[in-house]
């Protein structure tokens, strides 16, 4: 399995193995050694496209080359949205498996091995339908992330309207799942040693609200928390027009819940976010921004924004630039405007010039440099539970509550060496620091910085602890 893509699509590919494996299929991490080769392709904006389509084609070449009969199964958003046409283009695949399809991919790979089948015209198999299906449960997953964090996806589709998406296409109408079967998956995830249950879905802040008529996020945020085993609940993908007072409060009130939440603005112009279908204005933006951090103690925030939306002049970007150094986010990303076919927005013109969709791409990446290094200098002393994630060499690669796994800087913590404010750095006892392993939470303080990454050393009291 060659899994590309966001979090969301990760889920699909943990199921798609869990299923595989159940149906007696041996997984193997080697492309080379595989008899099937499935890739579960992006297909949102242009570069995940391209790099899926680059990929499908090294798998391809990969067929050609071997000794043995391999087959090339492509699946996931790409395959969803232009089946049609990678059926035509890359005939080299051996089928095209849509997004409501998963649960027969072990019929198509029987089919295909060690036989020579083919669609009715001489083409690829092609098992693509209708995106708006039913929420399943996503429990026998065969896991890709490490045992102590995990993905649930609470919900699929999107309702919203925003003019440069096209996931509603691809993924179909906002549907949640029952709490009762979240339950069930956050329980799965524990029993497999998840400590960091982070929660995901086109549109998080709208949980619920297909089901009964009511936003029903704290409550799942509530349930999740008092889970036996749940240390860390994250919170991804909101969705700002519907993040309500009582959405700040649980946050806010939930230990178990990480001050920690991904909101995706894409602009602050009301220009900008008028154009992009965006449900909230550049006046709710900015005040729900500010009631969040006036309510939520120690909130990190991450937020993305797109630069080159057709019609964005040098005042509309100006604003957000001034904005992006006023308000000082925590962790932001920008994009360029990727023209989406079958969006609103492919319509538009007014289009920017490359050369200044990237000139603005990187002064606005300058302009939250300068905010990041800065926000690193002012941790510099300051005592943080962190959670180990992985060693490399003698160090380890460790997350506070104010990073997301596989989206931001890390913590570079050297369990050899201690100190804090006023105490002499000290060697660590090897035999102690080997205690360590991924998962476990420890006390660090934080001792420098290299480029968006902390540096971290033991805390008096974690070596203290380490030695008993």
């Amino acid at each position: 399995m060659i899994s590309l893509g966001c979090p969301k699509n990760l889920v699909d590919s943990e199921m798609i193995l869990g299923n595989m494996g159940l149906a007696g299929f041996r997984i193997t991490a080697r492309p080379e050694d595989a008899d099937v080769i499935v890739v579960n392709t992006c297909g949102f904006i242009d570069k995940a496209k391209e790099e899926s389509v680059n990929t499908i084609l090294e798998a391809c070449e990969l067929k050609r080359a071997s000794p043995t009969p391999k087959k090339v199964i492509v699946t996931g958003c790409l395959g969803q949205r232009y089946g049609d046409d990678l059926r035509r283009e890359i005939p080299e695949v051996d089928a095209i498996v849509g997004l409501g399809q998963y649960d027969s991919i072990g019929e198509t790979l029987r089919s295909l091995v060690g036989a020579d089948a083919v669609g009715a015209d001489g083409g690829p198999l092609f098992q693509v339908s209708d995106p708006d299906f039913a929420c399943h449960a996503e429990t026998g997953r065969l896991r890709l992330t490490p045992s102590h964090f995990g993905y649930v996806r609470i919900s699929e589709g999107c309702d919203n309207p925003c003019t440069f998406c096209a996931i509603p296409k691809i993924r179909g109408r906002f549907r949640s799942k029952p709490l009762r079967m979240i339950e069930d998956e956050v329980r799965e995830l524990v029993d497999t040693g998840c400590k960091e249950v982070v929660l995901i879905s086109q549109d998080t802040t709208s949980y619920g609200v297909d089901i009964d008529g009511v936003y029903a996020l704290p409550r799942l945020l509530e349930r999740v928390a008092g889970m036996p085993g749940v240390r860390w609940v994250r919170l991804l993908y909101v969705y700002p027009a519907c993040f309500s007072d009582e959405m700040i409060e649980a946050i806010a009130s939930i230990p178990e819940v990480v001050k920690y939440v991904d909101i995706p603005l894409q602009h602050i112009s009301e220009k900008m976010l008028r154009r992009m279908g965006r449900r909230l204005g550049e006046r709710g933006t900015r005040a729900l921004l500010e009631r969040m951090r006036d309510r939520i103690p120690g909130l990190y925030l991450r937020t993305t924004f797109i630069v080159g939306f057709p019609g964005e002049d040098e005042c509309e970007f100006g604003i957000l630039r001034d904005y992006v150094r006023e308000f000082r986010f925590e962790r932001l990303g920008v994009f360029t405007y990727s023209r989406e076919e079958n969006t609103p927005a492919f319509r538009l013109r007014e289009d920017v010039p490359e050369e200044v969709v990237q000139e603005r791409l990187e002064e606005l990446m300058l302009a939250q440099q300068e905010v990041a290094f800065e926000q690193n200098r002012s941790r510099v002393g300051e005592r943080v539970e962190v959670l180990l994630d992985r060693r490399e060499g003698g160090r380890w690669v460790a997350r506070s509550a104010g990073e997301a796994p596989e989206i931001d800087p890390t913590i570079i913590v050297d369990p050899a060496v201690g100190g804090g404010e006023g105490d002499p750095v000290e060697r660590v006892e090897v035999d102690r620091r080997d205690r360590w392993k991924p998962g476990d939470f420890v006390e660090v303080r934080i001792t420098g910085h290299q480029d968006y990454d902390l540096l971290a050393s033991p805390s008096i009291a974690e070596r203290a602890a380490v030695g008993r």
